[in-house]
């Protein structure tokens, strides 16, 4: 599983991965042209398989390894692929963690660089390293910036950045500019990223060992049937939803523990003609992790499918004041304006579209100078 977008679910990337043939190229064939600090993370980050057939893992320890939960699922091993192309089998460890992190132990894991976890800076480029779809190698990839820290006081509240990221990568590192382990990637898209921050490990290992076996293997379990839900569920042509599968899927993602995935049952719910159950998820979502800006775009999403406006035009401001400014976001907050009673909103998203993109700029002041008559609520 890897990214979120406001537009489109993505669940079925981890069956996209399966189209590229399987290589185990050496790390050092890859060109890195960010530092040394930086590319000599690459040794640490390893290509693994489970029940997402191509992701990535973090070396914490001499035999230890870090990597998502939904990566997993309730799998009880893992692949791991060396530099070398030598294939292990790495135990999963039980957990009680409530984030999207689990570790591996990899007895015959070879000697190399182990990371240690580093408190997240302000400031600086931040760079993903991860498995790479098509070469199945570590990748450094473009450095991005810090968009959001994790929000304070919220445990499970993510690093949100713009550091390129690409399904494979979830369970790699995210660093800074000097080669420091600040989060674990998770997921992202539309240009917007997250990572679990890497002091998380500590919480992490405290939670992990044989007296959370039930535990764990009920949120692997929960992990691996909304995934399925997922996949199944974007396959069918039907418009809307029928209950008994909306129930199981909302049922099984919140059981997961995984806000992105109760992410993608939101969009899902939405895209599906359950407006109000979509709206219902994401603001769960958003109680997590109240920075989660894909979340807050989704929700605002939902809310107009639901033609509730006037609840979307905080959540829109929010967007525009955080620096959202993508034409999704302003398209929506010209109507949340329009149809919810904020003028001032619609129109510094007028005038903020006749910069990012003048050629829709005439359609979107029509709408706002003489707006059409505004829909009635969907009975909830």
């Amino acid at each position: 599983m890897w990214a979120y977008s406001p537009r489109h679910a993505v669940a079925g990337a981890l069956l996209a991965v399966l189209l590229w043939s399987p290589t185990t190229p050496s790390f050092a064939d890859s060109a890195c042209e960010y530092g040394q600090a930086v590319c000599a993370v690459r040794d640490a980050v390893f290509r693994i398989s489970a029940f997402d057939p191509v992701a990535s893992a973090v070396r914490v320890g001499p035999d230890l390894l870090v990597t998502t939960r939904h990566s997993i699922a309730d799998a009880a091993t893992a692949q791991v692929f060396t530099a070398d192309g030598t294939l292990l089998t790495a135990e999963v460890l039980p957990s009680g963690y409530t984030g999207d992190l689990v570790l591996l132990r990899v007895p015959d894991l070879p000697e190399g660089p182990v990371l240690e976890p580093e408190a997240l800076r302000q400031e600086g480029p931040l760079h993903t390293i991860g498995t790479d779809v098509r070469t199945r190698e570590a990748t450094v990839y473009p450095p991005g910036e810090l968009l959001f820290a994790p929000a304070g006081g919220f445990p499970l509240a993510r690093i949100h950045h713009s550091a390129y990221s690409q399904p494979g990568n979830s369970g790699g590192a995210l660093i800074d500019g000097d080669g420091r382990l600040v989060g674990f990637a998770t997921s992202g898209g539309e240009g917007r990223f997250e990572a679990i921050p890497a002091t998380e490990l500590q919480t992490l290992r405290a939670s992990t060992g044989e007296v959370h076996g039930a535990a764990s293997a009920e949120t692997g379990a929960a992990v691996r049937v909304c995934v399925t839900l997922l996949e199944d569920i974007r396959r069918q042509r039907a418009r809307r939803l029928e209950d008994q599968r909306a129930k199981a899927l909302t049922t099984s993602c919140r059981r997961s523990g995984n806000r992105q995935l109760l992410d993608l049952a939101a969009q899902t719910l939405g895209r599906k003609g359950r407006a109000e159950a979509s709206v219902q998820l994401f603001e769960e979502a958003l109680k997590e992790d109240p920075q989660a800006i894909n979340a807050r775009i989704g929700l605002a999403v939902s809310l107009a499918l639901a033609r509730r406006h006037e609840g979307a035009v905080p959540h829109l401001r929010w967007l525009l004041d955080g620096g959202i400014e993508d034409v999704q976001v302003l398209r929506l907050a010209i109507q949340a304006g329009v149809w919810g009673g904020d003028e001032a909103l619609a129109r510094r998203a007028l005038k903020r579209i006749e910069v990012v993109n003048p050629r829709l700029a005439p359609t979107a002041r029509r709408f706002v100078d003489n707006p059409p008559p505004k829909p009635q609520p969907r009975p909830r």
